[in-house]
Order: structure tokens, then C-alpha cells, then sequence
């Protein structure tokens, strides 16, 4: 058996603002294949308030 490190364990994604489309966020998430897609709540830049931001590839 091959022991993973937590890094191999998860699949980076980009987080795209909902309004403006800009992508601001790095970050990652499991590699489980029915994991649904990741949606935060995070500050936009460019629109000013904070957001929903979704997964992107």
C-alpha cells in the first residue's frame, strides 16, 4: 500500500466570483468523485462586498 500525502489527497481548484466572474481564490478540495462542487462566501476586490464564489477549473 502507498501512503499519500494530504497535498496528493486533494485536487486544487479556483474560485470565480458569481457576479463579476473574476477569479480570485486558490484552494483545494477532496478527491472524492461524488463530492459536490465547492461554494464560499468570500470578499471580492473588484465587486467590493463579500460574494458567493464557485468552483472553476
Amino acid at each position: 500500500m502507498v501512503r499519500r500525502t494530504s497535498a496528493e489527497r486533494r485536487i486544487p481548484i479556483v474560485l470565480a466570483c458569481t457576479v463579476c466572474k473574476a477569479r480570485n481564490y486558490k484552494t483545494s478540495r477532496s478527491r472524492q468523485p461524488n463530492a459536490k462542487a465547492v461554494t464560499l462566501k468570500k470578499y471580492c476586490a473588484t465587486c467590493g462586498a463579500h460574494t458567493l464564489h464557485l468552483e472553476t477549473q
